[in-house]
């Protein structure tokens, strides 16, 4: 009798200790040319939000990338080309949080194919009609910003630049006016001329096609006192963990931002993650289904 209990515990104890051996090392977030994983004996093709075992071995081709998390929710980044033991990029982490954990879960849940598949019912942050000028901007309700710089972006128009950018304060006022050739216009919320509107009012004309603008005035806020302040502590403790200088900490911030309904901080770390990433086609991707699940853009 005691040798058959014997028997069942350690029976328990290695298929627990099996589970645990096969649990996920690294998830991919992020993913560019052609990458393998080795699973037992045989190589496959690397996708976006696959998990990777300890036991796993991956290589990478000329000019790849890998965005990986690991398993504690912190970020690495994998350009060399060849092969790496996951064990070993592993071993190259240090710690990492449950604040991290929710954000990557929070992207890799929203750019699923069972999201993509949902948005078209969802309810995004922009109701607008079909005509004028698509800006990436949201309705006033999830208009706040938590940052001073941002990057006020809208849809590119073939034949529309150059354009002008009027801001104003709620006496519909002009504070500031500047022409740009691109589609994106950066923004600096601690200039002089800015500083003291708690919001500000957004026009965009095409200087050549008069018909071209936007519909109504769209808004920026900034966040009252005590919501900044809180907001401020959670992505300082959040950016604490990361090195943000890294196209993947940027991705992990875009995670933040959206989470929290700060769409315009949101659209300014996706600008930045692409001029920083440019060529890794996950961030690009990723990008272009922010702004259709969050109706920014509507479906080809």
């Amino acid at each position: 009798m005691k040798n058959s209990k014997l028997i069942l515990v350690l029976g328990f104890i290695f298929t627990i200790s099996g589970a645990f051996g096969q649990d996920y090392a690294f998830k991919v977030l992020a993913n560019k040319g052609t990458n393998e994983v080795k699973s037992g004996d045989s190589w496959q093709a690397i996708k976006t939000g696959a998990s990777l075992n300890a036991t796993d071995e991956v290589r990478l081709a000329e000019n790849a990338y890998l965005g990986l998390i690991h398993k504690t929710g912190k970020p690495i980044e994998v350009k060399q080309a060849g092969s790496y033991k996951v064990a070993d990029l592993a071993s190259q982490v240090k710690g990492g949080t449950s604040v991290l954990n929710k954000y990557t879960d929070f992207i890799l849940s929203s750019n699923s194919a069972e999201a993509q598949k949902n948005r078209l019912s969802a309810t995004g942050a922009v109701h607008r009609g079909a005509k004028g000028l698509r800006v990436y901007l949201p309705d006033a309700q999830f208009a706040n910003v938590l940052n001073k710089r941002v990057v006020i972006r809208w849809e590119e128009v073939k034949g529309g630049s150059p354009f002008v950018v009027i801001l104003k304060n709620m006496f519909d006022d002009e504070i500031l006016k500047k022409e740009t050739t691109e589609a994106r216009l950066e923004i600096d919320l601690s200039d002089p001329k800015l500083a003291n509107e708690s919001a500000i009012l957004v026009e965009i004309r095409s200087l050549s096609d008069p018909e071209l603008k936007t519909e109504k005035n769209l808004l920026i806020k900034k966040l009252p006192a005590a919501q900044l302040e809180a907001l401020t502590k959670e992505m300082e403790t959040l950016t604490q963990q990361v090195d943000t200088q890294t196209a993947i900490s940027k991705y992990i911030m875009t995670g933040f931002y959206e989470e929290k309904n700060l769409f315009i901080d949101a659209v300014t770390a996706y600008e930045d993650l692409i001029k920083m990433a440019p060529d890794v086609p996950s961030y690009k991707e990723s990008y272009e289904e922010f702004l259709l699940r969050n109706k920014f853009k509507e479906p080809k």
